[in-house]
């Protein structure tokens, strides 16, 4: 039986089949963001856990994580990191190449955005392959902070991405979970 979280959750997110491919079903969280209920409802829950620690930084990926993480980083008070894509960010950067479905690519963030043993939890929308979350973790492992969690409000098990990042011994934390693609 599902919770009363999931049901709002999954009744909030909407699912586009063959986007951006044939196969592929699209899980749009951007419903779920404009339904006032439930994505108070996800930030309370992606927060719950922390609430109290001493967590220095929300590092949210372009361009969802930057919605959670930032409201995520108000209710922690925490500082905010975007991490972004190639070429987007104006000061000094720290870059990292990561593994996309069909190649590579490249994100960064600021080299002063992170301290040595700063707590930093890494969040966005949804964990599929990993890829871009695994480039993210390498990011901010660079630059010496202490990832205390990655948070994602989607879990596309099937894909495997929750465990490489497991694997890297980051803990993982998501609300729900979408089977196949």
């Amino acid at each position: 039986m599902k919770s009363s979280l999931e049901e709002t959750l999954l009744s909030s997110i909407r699912t586009i089949p063959d986007y951006p491919k044939p196969g592929i079903l699209f899980r749009d969280i951007t419903t779920l963001l404009g339904n006032a209920r439930a994505f108070r409802r996800a930030i309370d829950e992606l927060v719950h856990p922390y609430a109290g620690s001493k967590i220095d930084k929300i590092a949210g990926i372009e361009a969802r994580g930057f919605i959670l993480g930032g409201a995520i980083a108000h209710q922690l008070s925490a500082g905010f990191v975007p991490i972004r894509k190639k070429g987007k960010l104006p000061h000094e950067t720290v870059r990292v190449a990561y593994s996309l479905e069909y190649g590579l690519d490249e994100m960064e963030m600021h080299r002063d955005a992170v301290k040595p043993g700063e707590k930093v939890i890494l969040v966005d929308d949804l964990i599929a392959t990993g890829g871009t979350a695994e480039g993210a973790v390498r990011l901010l492992t660079q630059m010496g902070a202490d990832i205390v969690a990655a948070c994602f409000i989607v879990d596309l098990p099937d894909l495997g991405g929750r465990a490489k990042l497991e694997a890297l011994g980051v803990d993982v934390r998501t609300l729900i979970a979408f089977e196949g693609h």
